[in-house]
């Protein structure tokens, strides 16, 4: 009982009874304001700044997402990723309600509508797109471009193949639900492209740079051309410019592998050229080591008699940012020649394997 409680030395009983009703009233309250007993609501400013870091802590606990028999394969387990900074956070919760997701439109069109963003897939959806990005140090763009790929369709993983990054974008994407495979040195231009095909789970392969922020509604028809059967391989309908005196040495490249495949209609679109899509049916026949090297994949998905069409027109030459440093010591245009050289050369022997086996070939197919 109260009565029994000792009280402090030099206080008098009555005084020790009376400080607990001072400590139950609320701060600020009068003494005819506060019912006897009753307890005060904490002030709005202390609560919020108590419920945050729980709730981010919280996230920061949830369990990474299974390990995949792919992970397996690849040696690409997923590990846990340190907390984005606060600012990055802010600035994504911006732009997400700044830009509604779009909603998903069989039919081809670009009109976006509202739509509540896809959540993660659950352990045993499998996705419909895959959407692969490689990585280099990407980390002013990665979370815009994955922002948009996730909008392609309702059901979308995202892959990202980190490819000796040391600026932090594999901690933006795994933050932002992507599976991350990380390669501790860069294995090579486009070899990411390989890495991620093997891990992914898609009906459709969706390929993009990490460092060309494109929006959902032009993405989509790549998609939509593998998902409806339209298309084996979808192109990006981009030929470079083609109107001047002195043609890039790369464009001439992609124009005339594509006549020596028996198909001068594709003109210059390649798969060097982002963004395009292929069915994991055709990834695999062609092979996915194929997909380091693009122009090789592409004479192979000719030369299998693959449906390869050229569906929209994304101009990707005015947003690839340029490599100074890079275009100084090691100019990428004579890797992606290099790369239309070893296509030929891989084409015209299997045309003459094709010759000699007098084997019939449909036209088109790359060897007729």
């Amino acid at each position: 009982m109260r009565e029994s409680q000792p009280s402090r030395q030099g206080e008098k009983p009555s005084e020790a009874k009376a400080a607990p009703r001072k400590k139950r009233r609320a701060p600020g309250a009068s003494v005819s304001g506060v019912r006897r007993g009753a307890r005060a609501k904490p002030a709005g400013p202390r609560a919020g700044k108590g419920a945050a870091p729980d709730r981010i802590a919280r996230m920061d606990e949830s369990p990474a997402h299974p390990r995949t028999e792919s992970d397996e394969r690849l040696g690409g387990a997923r590990e846990a990723d340190e907390a984005m900074p606060s600012e990055s956070r802010a600035g994504n919760r911006r732009q997400a309600e700044a830009d509604p997701p779009p909603r998903w439109r069989p039919s081809g069109e670009d009109a976006p509508s509202p739509l509540l963003p896809p959540g993660p897939l659950e352990e045993d959806a499998a996705p419909a797109v895959s959407v692969i990005i490689p990585v280099m140090n990407e980390r002013r763009t990665i979370a815009a471009v994955l922002a948009q790929a996730k909008r392609v369709h309702p059901r979308t993983e995202l892959i990202v193949v980190s490819n000796g990054t040391r600026d932090g974008s594999d901690r933006i994407a795994a933050r932002m639900g992507a599976k991350v495979l990380r390669c501790a040195r860069a294995l090579g231009h486009d070899v990411g492209r390989s890495v991620g095909a093997r891990a992914a789970r898609g009906e459709a392969l969706l390929f993009l740079d990490g460092d060309i922020v494109l929006p959902a509604a032009k993405l989509r028809p790549f998609v939509q051309a593998v998902l409806s059967g339209g298309a084996d391989v979808a192109l990006n309908d981009y030929s470079g410019p083609t109107g001047r005196s002195c043609v890039h040495p790369v464009v001439l490249a992609k124009h005339a592998l594509n006549s020596m495949a028996g198909r001068s209609d594709l003109r210059g679109t390649s798969l060097t050229a982002v963004p395009h899509a292929m069915s994991r049916a055709a990834a695999e026949r062609i092979g996915v080591e194929a997909l380091a090297v693009p122009p090789l994949a592409q004479v192979k998905a000719l030369a299998a008699g693959l449906a390869v069409r050229r569906i929209v027109h994304v101009d990707v030459g005015r947003r690839n940012r340029s490599r100074l440093k890079r275009e100084r010591t090691n100019p990428l245009h004579r890797l992606i020649t290099g790369d239309h050289l070893e296509a030929a050369a891989w084409l015209a022997e299997a045309q003459a394997k094709a010759l000699e086996s007098g084997s019939e070939t449909r036209e088109g197919s790359g060897l007729s």
